[in-house]
């Protein structure tokens, strides 16, 4: 399967790495803003041999649509911008390429325009695309569904400069019926990223804790995430929706 990643910063160069060890997958060509290692190979900069092009452009002088033209892919990987989604998704849809978002935050205006590129191709949204942070959402949410009179709070840490409160906090406090504001936000040295959900009975607590070792967790989750959407039909995906049939008894 023949991939295009948008972006390549230090979450992107690690999805790339995955990538690169996966034989089921071609990494094509990665599109970033930099000038930076323009026309490079992503091989080489790793130092690794692969017969996979990989090549590095930068969309300051060349455009997602020139590269789906000249070098066509199955499926484009998003680690870019909450605005990435205007360079490419037009054109991705009519080409029918998937496209697998994984920007932590998006308005309203962007979820919108995901819904109508889903009309033409297969689009898959996931604020985290890890795929033990999204096992714990599952879990949390089963446990909800046992103890709904049950006291939650939701807990996220993350790098220094991390903007903003965590994507996948705010998904966790949605669907657990937690307010926004009542999210407990910790911005520390280098910390990845780790999400944690207390559920406090009366004479019981149960932690449910996901924590990223490393950004190559991200490349798993989006390996697993195309793995599992080769064979949809057009349509707009998230998790659950991809994760739902291995909950079935």
């Amino acid at each position: 399967m023949k991939i295009g990643l948008i972006g390549f910063g230090k979450t992107g160069k690690s999805v790339a790495s995955i990538l690169l060890d996966n034989e089921k997958f071609s990494l094509e060509w990665v599109l970033r803003q930099s000038k930076v290692l323009e026309h490079r190979s992503v091989p080489e900069f790793f130092g690794v041999e692969s017969d996979e092009p990989g090549l590095i452009y930068s969309s300051a002088t060349t455009t997602a649509e020139e590269l789906l033209e000249k070098h066509p892919v199955d499926a484009i990987i998003d680690f870019s911008s909450s605005d990435g989604i205007y360079t490419y998704g037009e054109f991705a849809a009519e080409k029918k390429v998937k496209i697998i978002s994984a920007i932590s935050h998006y308005q309203e205006k962007e979820l919108q325009l995901l819904k109508k590129l889903a009309r033409k191709t297969t689009v898959f949204w996931s604020p985290n695309i890890t795929l033990g942070v999204n096992y714990l959402l599952f879990a949390s949410k089963f446990l909800k569904k046992i103890a709904p009179w049950v006291d939650i709070e939701v807990n996220e840490e993350h790098f220094k400069t991390k903007k903003g409160t965590s994507g996948t906090a705010v998904k966790i406090a949605e669907a657990l019926d937690v307010e926004k504001e009542n999210i407990n936000s910790v911005r520390a040295g280098g910390i990845v990223g780790k999400h944690e959900v207390i559920f406090g009975f009366p004479y019981q607590t149960v932690r449910l804790i996901h924590e990223s070792i490393s950004r190559e967790a991200f490349g798993n989750g989006v390996v697993f995430v195309v793995e599992n959407l080769k064979d949809k039909k057009k349509g707009l995906y998230n998790f659950e929706d991809i994760l739902s049939p291995y909950f079935a008894v």
